[in-house]
């Protein structure tokens, strides 16, 4: 089970589409997902119209524990091959400032509930993924703490740049004190338009300042997305031009995503003493 964490810490910035898409781009390669919905906007769980549960986002962080996950996840409208750990408009009071390390580990032991299975049982997903809100509470520092990869979103303007450089510093904060295996996936551009001078402007500035990191697929602003969303209907079944190039952008994202889940389990197996800053230096 591999585990991204999609933040940005400027609102606006399309990181739910991304969740969204990533999402659509698994379901079409078949691969098993679990949304995880830590905005209290909840919208990534209003778009995958999951099923009514007894509990939520908010008595996951409460009570951690293997029978409460399960009261809160459920399959969405799309299909068997992507759940949702359903939002909760309360996760706010989960939101604070305090640090206290067992409140910021509950996502990690909520998670750890869904492989705590017999050796021979498959895990329940392969892909897992947390949207996380636009603020650096302890429901992104939750995420941050819980996840494998981090990638960050933002759009080619000058306020979305901003953001995206405070939430690097975030992970690798995080990564320094709570989660030595947190890696940054990458940051892509979204909602990019071509032929405008100050995106092109902007994704060179990016280029700067993270370089390889900066991934060499931007996704194109196109009206579909959010038609898509909309109807609660997966991106790559929407079918029009725009959606279908959308989806092949976003095609490229998730093998980014599964090849880093692949390489970190070859390395846990082969280098298991293999130094973190290494693994960073690579990424």
């Amino acid at each position: 089970m591999h585990t991204v964490a999609v933040l940005s810490l400027k609102g606006g910035v399309g990181k739910t589409t991304v969740v969204l898409g990533l999402a659509s781009a698994a379901m079409r390669k078949g691969a098993r997902t679990l949304v995880v919905d830590l905005d209290p906007q909840c919208n990534a769980t209003a778009s995958l119209e999951p099923r009514s549960t007894t509990k939520g986002l908010s008595d996951v962080l409460a009570d951690p524990t293997a029978e409460t996950i399960t009261q809160a996840v459920a399959p969405s409208s799309w299909g068997d091959d992507v759940d949702v750990l359903v939002g909760s408009e309360d996760a706010e009071v989960h939101n604070g400032q305090e640090s206290g390390e067992s409140r910021l580990n509950r996502l990690t032991e909520a998670l750890s509930e869904l492989t705590s299975r017999s050796p021979e049982e498959d895990a329940p997903y392969q892909l897992v993924l947390l949207d996380c809100p636009p603020s650096l509470g302890r429901l992104t520092r939750s995420a941050l703490i819980a996840a494998d990869r981090a990638l960050l979103v933002t759009e080619p303007t000058i306020f979305a740049v901003s953001g995206v450089q405070r939430a690097f510093e975030a992970v690798q904060a995080e990564r320094t004190t709570n989660n030595p295996r947190l890696q940054p996936l990458g940051v892509v551009v979204n909602r990019v338009r071509a032929r405008s001078h100050e995106h092109q402007f902007r994704i060179e500035e990016l280029r700067d300042i993270f370089g390889p990191l900066v991934m060499p697929v931007a996704l194109p602003d196109r009206l579909a997305v959010q038609q898509a969303q909309g109807a609660c209907v997966p991106l790559h079944q929407w079918g029009t031009p725009g959606a279908r190039e959308v989806a092949l952008a976003l095609n490229l994202l998730l093998a980014r995503a599964l090849r880093a889940g692949r390489s970190r389990r070859a390395r846990d197996e082969d280098e298991p003493e293999r130094d973190a800053e290494d693994e960073l230096d690579e990424a």
